[in-house]
């Protein structure tokens, strides 16, 4: 099976537990605006790489990739609850988002910081589903999420970039931002699809080694995409992050090029520790080289 082909299997089957994650409650409870908001994120389509991440790193532990779902959805909706309150005005304030309008400029502030607060709570609830081949693995996952997710992950990385936005910010500074706000939910994607694959540790320690690289080499081709791309190919406003800390502000665009390829090298080099990776590492390398 080929880059297309896989990544398609994946995405049309978390795009279809995601469907049905809210399925009963619509029918069942009252506040379907709340629900009507957090589906219109969710299922607003995108790349869906973290829970293709989980997934594919469950395949290459041995298990049955579709055992992971209940972790990768779980990630998407944190990921979905980041970018609705990234997008809020008291945030990056922005108007689109993957091509469409974002979520408070559909539902109001108010329900859009409520759409991210349930998603974000019931991220845990499904994650807590998924039934894995050593069950005392569930409270590593269950940490796993939080820690990346709150004050020492990716929240803690967007406080570090509030604080930047008045001053110049050393490499070292950049790379703590980017490593807790894009690198930290692919960590733990990797990480829960090995817990779900029962993975060994080597190879848990590997799929963090690879999340490292590549969370870095995505963000650097985020910052590059936003100098070069177009709206109509990213389907939101470019030149946004223009007087901010970036890693094209810090390096320049050659040397962002020269960046991408060490990462996504030093990640590729990480999946020796998987027998049948060839799919990860062709993934890795269009990510990285995308122009969308």
């Amino acid at each position: 099976m080929n880059l297309e082909e896989r990544s398609r299997e994946y995405r049309a089957f978390i795009e279809e537990y995601l469907k049905n994650l809210y399925v009963d409650a619509k029918k069942q409870e009252p506040q379907k605006p709340l629900f009507e908001a957090m589906e219109y994120s969710l299922l607003a389509g995108g790349k869906r790489l973290r829970p293709i991440f989980a997934l594919d790193f469950c395949r290459m532990c041995g298990g049955d990739w579709k055992n992971a779902a209940p972790f990768a959805a779980a990630i998407e909706m944190i990921h979905t609850y980041s970018l609705i309150h990234d997008d809020l005005p008291c945030m990056d304030d922005d108007d689109y988002r993957r091509g469409r309008l974002t979520n408070h400029k559909v539902y109001g502030e108010g329900m859009a910081v409520l759409a991210g607060d349930a998603l974000l709570t019931d991220a845990f609830m499904v994650a807590s589903t998924a039934k894995l081949p050593n069950p005392k693995d569930m409270g590593e996952a269950m940490a796993l999420m939080g820690e990346g997710a709150g004050s020492l992950g990716m929240v803690g990385g967007q406080v570090l970039d509030i604080m930047s936005e008045s001053r110049e910010l050393t490499e070292q500074e950049v790379l703590d931002i980017q490593s807790r706000k894009t690198g930290r939910l692919i960590s733990i994607a990797c990480c829960l699809g090995v817990l779900a694959g029962g993975g060994t540790e080597q190879q848990y320690e590997a799929a963090a080694q690879f999340a490292a690289g590549l969370g870095l080499a995505f963000q650097i081709r985020d910052d590059v995409l936003d100098v070069i791309g177009t709206q109509e190919e990213m389907g939101k406003e470019v030149g946004h992050d223009a007087g901010k800390n970036t890693f094209v502000s810090l390096y320049g665009l050659p040397k962002c090029e020269e960046l991408i390829r060490k990462y996504t090298d030093y990640a590729k080099d990480a999946l020796n520790a998987f027998e049948d990776s060839a799919y990860m590492a062709a993934l890795a390398e269009s990510l990285t080289s995308r122009r969308v």
